[in-house]
């Protein structure tokens, strides 16, 4: 089967934030991707609040039980305890650990499983306790049977590298990192989640890669939607995941 789509709504609350009220809606905008196929949305809250509000991850978390049962919740963020006890009030189907380095314009590197070992298996070990799956963001290349090692369900590959090299010469060395380390992944026992610069175009070369369950996507989709809405963005990126 193809992998599932979520589609981070980031940037629907950036463009909310920017004018201080509630347009556009979150929760609409949940109906509009989920309707048009997507299998879940990700929101990723970070400290300074520059998108995504600490207040919409319970709101999102309960509208989408209400109204959209079947579609799953996927919370990303960084192993600050604040934002672990939220996930742990929130209780959403996944967590996505991601590092995060202070003043990032985005996430651009996965954990150090062997560096990060002690503050993952402790985060790891309370949220698997709620019945939160969870997934670790992790470079390619890295060793699998460390991050397996932790306890977690899933790690999250992050494709930034191969998704800069499509279309260039570098673009079959990075597909063939990404695929590596995926294979690695479910030799280890680990489910196998990617994203970060995923697009309608780049996605061809992950439709066959070893394991891959789940990917996440929000820029590119947002951008998208733009030219053509965000009906027409979401089903364009089932269609290449097909």
């Amino acid at each position: 089967m193809p992998a599932k789509l979520s589609v981070n709504i980031n940037k629907y609350a950036l463009l909310r934030n920017s004018r201080g009220h509630d347009a556009p809606s979150l929760p609409t905008v949940c109906d509009t991707v989920l309707a048009a196929g997507a299998h879940g949305i990700t929101v990723h809250p970070r400290r300074d609040e520059r998108h995504i509000v600490m207040t919409d991850v319970p709101h999102l978390a309960r509208y989408l039980a209400e109204r959209h049962p079947g579609a799953e919740y996927n919370v990303e963020c960084e192993a600050h305890p604040d934002l672990i006890d939220m996930v742990l009030a929130v209780r959403p189907h996944q967590c996505t650990l991601v590092p995060v380095t202070p003043g990032e314009v985005t996430s651009d590197h996965g954990w150090d499983p062997h560096e990060d070992a002690a503050t993952l298996r402790a985060v790891t070990t309370r949220l698997r306790a709620a019945g939160i799956r969870v997934s670790c963001f992790a470079d390619t290349g890295a060793d699998m049977n460390a991050f397996a090692a932790l306890g977690i369900d899933r790690v999250e590959l992050y494709t930034g590298p191969y998704a800069w090299a499509w279309a260039t010469a570098e673009q079959e060395p990075q597909r063939t990192a990404v695929h590596e380390t995926a294979q690695a992944a479910v030799q280890a026992g680990l489910g196998v989640n990617a994203g970060h610069d995923l697009d309608r175009h780049n996605l061809a070369g992950l439709r066959d890669c070893p394991g891959l369950l789940e990917v996440s996507i929000g820029h590119a989709s947002i951008c998208r939607a733009l030219d053509v809405g965000t009906t027409q963005a979401v089903q364009e990126l089932l269609h290449a995941l097909r």
